[in-house]
């Protein structure tokens, strides 16, 4: 049972670190705001509970287990609230998508 617990901990951290490694790749690579915005949401959202998993599997269940489990929740709730509200306050700030056309057929610098 324990070579069970250490395998499914091993594949939570090598995803995690996976997700990791890609999203900060699509913060260097991605072209505008909300695109980065999209790939650190990924990783905030997915890597993150899958590390401190891996970490919890490792652990055991202790008190320590029990505090990561209140953090996932945490992160699970105000991760894509402040996503959203980043998306909304640059919307709102007058920035657009690449590529985005208003209805009036100019883009976002008004050409």
């Amino acid at each position: 049972m324990t070579t069970l617990v250490g395998w499914l901990s091993d594949l939570c951290l090598l995803l995690g670190g996976i997700l990791t490694l890609t999203g900060s790749v699509g913060l260097l690579r991605l072209p505008d705001f909300f695109t980065r915005l999209h790939a650190a949401s990924v990783t905030e959202s997915l890597a993150a509970p899958l590390l401190i998993i891996g970490v919890m599997l490792d652990t055991g269940l202790t008190l320590d287990s029990a505090k990561l489990v209140l953090v996932i929740i945490v992160m699970m709730v105000a991760n894509p609230t402040i996503t959203h509200a980043l998306c909304r306050a640059a919307a709102h700030g007058g920035k657009r998508p690449e590529g985005f056309e208003r209805p009036d057929g100019t883009d976002q610098e008004g050409k």
